[in-house]
């Protein structure tokens, strides 16, 4: 279990356990343009559809995974949060709930989608399909936000920096342009490990920033600890 400040993460049915990657997305996502449908492609625990359920008005909040005790814990995690009204999940894989659609449209889209292109074995199925990207490659992400974003949409992700340029060319492939960047390190002296990308389907001006976490270890920075605070109950 894994306690915020004003829900709970049940996660021990979850191959993917609440981590530093999924609270970035969550509390660094734009919302300056009041989205009203919001969907989180890949949702696992439901954290990153409960982060912005609380950070913003949106009225419907859908969220999406194919793995069954992930759906069934996220389906928990929502029921006892106190956005329960707000909050749906499908059971399906993104190519099927793309069929079921029925013309509909998405303010903002998110996803914290498996990094691994190589197929490595942990040993435990579950928790290789939510790390490796066969289960949900980056190009159907972005295929499928091509589609399902309003005109004022604003897609959201967190990915490996090493990815960034080829998730920028497939995002232009669907007519989708950057206009938000953050690159993420560990420590000041380590290398840039994650990249935070905003598209719209307007061409921006193109803001870039950079994010430190921690001076040392369990030694947060500033900028992180004011990113978070409204969702950890504690950062030092």
């Amino acid at each position: 279990m894994f306690q915020f400040k004003q829900f709970t993460i049940e996660q021990d049915r979850c191959a993917m356990k609440v981590g530093t990657d999924g609270v970035l997305l969550g509390a660094w996502t734009p919302l300056d343009h009041h989205p009203f449908s919001i969907l989180d492609i890949g949702t696992g625990t439901g954290l990153i559809a409960l982060m912005l359920a609380q950070r913003s008005a949106a009225e419907h909040l859908d969220a999406l995974e194919i793995d069954a005790d992930a759906f069934e814990q996220a389906v928990e995690n929502f029921e006892n949060s106190p956005w329960n009204d707000r909050l749906f999940c499908f059971h399906a894989s993104l190519d099927d709930f793309m069929e079921e659609l029925q013309d509909e449209v998405y303010d903002l889209i998110v996803s914290n989608p498996p990094f691994y292109t190589e197929t490595v074995s942990s040993g435990s199925e579950h928790r290789d399909r939510a790390r490796q990207n066969q289960s949900l490659p980056f190009e159907d992400i972005l295929e499928a936000a091509g589609i399902l974003l309003s005109e004022i949409g604003v897609l959201a992700l967190i990915i490996p920096a090493k990815e960034e340029e080829r998730i920028i060319d497939l995002a232009r492939e669907n007519e989708l342009y950057p206009f938000k960047i953050t690159h993420v390190q560990g420590t000041p002296t380590s290398p840039v490990k994650r990249s935070l990308l905003a598209f719209s389907r307007e061409q921006r001006s193109l803001t870039t920033d950079r994010m430190v976490i921690e001076l040392e270890r369990h030694c947060y920075t500033e900028a992180y600890r004011a990113l978070t605070n409204d969702f950890y109950l504690d950062k030092k």
